[in-house]
């Protein structure tokens, strides 16, 4: 992040989808897919939410933490205030600066009975003993005092945030803003690794690990302009582009762990909300190494 650019309950197989008679922790397993935190948090081969998962960056490579409930490597002595205020305001218990490698600055705007639910669920899960790793970025980029400067340039806390509409766009853009941080990879950055906001979801070149991030505004030449409704609920579940292309890369495990178990409703906002915003005319091509 400054590039970030900086996870699900099983029962009988299946994951629980939210529901009316749903419980905090099943709502929490349904929304902490929907935020992806499990791709982000589980090293590859580790144990999921156990933290580790490198994310190369132009600043160096940040590694996240563990965020299962062990009491000494993970968040087990948290508080849900603790938990509200490193989502809300990008500051740990001790009351340092995350880095915006930790997306906090789409999660501020999270309904705090959502917070409370994801919470709820990641406490639930079991316990893994695994230290975090430190973050692989040199100096000045690695001090955290620095980025308050970085928040008064490029972080606005969301003022409380109402529970939005069950369906159609409005809870469309609260999957796409706040919950999913789709922005986060599919807005371009500056040099500082500010968002770019009026280039908002229209791709960038080195997003999210390097890759380059497509276009998802409704351009019909640079963007999904001439997907559908159903080609992106569909795609969205299953990975497969209305080309018969299967998806690649970290959008893979965005899908296969996040919007892939989401109810249909939801996929369906999503869609309705990318396809209701301005169309930015943005052709993205891959960076000279």
């Amino acid at each position: 992040m400054l590039p970030r650019l900086f996870a699900p309950l099983l029962v009988g197989g299946a994951f629980l989808a939210q529901s009316a008679v749903a419980g905090p922790i099943e709502d929490g397993a349904y929304l902490t897919a929907a935020a992806g935190c499990q791709a982000c948090h589980t090293a590859k081969d580790g144990a999921p939410f156990a933290g580790g998962r490198g994310l190369k960056t132009p600043f160096g490579t940040f590694f996240s933490p563990n965020i299962t409930p062990d009491a000494r490597t993970g968040i087990g002595r948290w508080s849900k205030a603790d938990f509200r205020i490193a989502l809300k305001q990008g500051l740990n218990p001790e009351g340092e600066h995350y880095f915006p490698a930790f997306p906090y600055t789409s999660y501020t705007k999270m309904s705090a009975d959502d917070m409370g639910k994801i919470f709820a669920y990641l406490k639930s899960l079991p316990s893994v003993n695994q230290p975090n790793k430190e973050h692989d970025v040199a100096a000045p980029f690695s001090w955290r005092f620095l980025q308050a400067g970085w928040k008064i340039l490029f972080f606005d806390e969301a003022d409380a945030v109402r529970q939005p509409a069950n369906t159609g766009p409005e809870r469309g853009k609260y999957l796409v803003d706040a919950l999913g941080h789709c922005g986060e990879c599919h807005t371009p950055r500056n040099s500082l690794g500010g968002l770019d906001k009026s280039l908002y979801l229209a791709g960038a070149a080195g997003g999210g690990e390097g890759e380059l991030v497509s276009n998802i505004t409704p351009d019909t030449e640079t963007g999904i302009g001439d997907w559908t409704k159903l080609d992106i609920a569909s795609f969205l579940e299953t990975g497969m582009k209305p080309n018969f292309d299967d998806v690649q890369g970290s959008m893979e495990e965005v899908i296969s762990h996040g919007t892939s178990k989401l109810t249909k409703e939801d996929r369906e906002a999503m869609a309705d909300y990318l396809l209701s915003i301005p169309a930015i005319h943005n052709k993205i091509e891959k960076q000279r190494d």
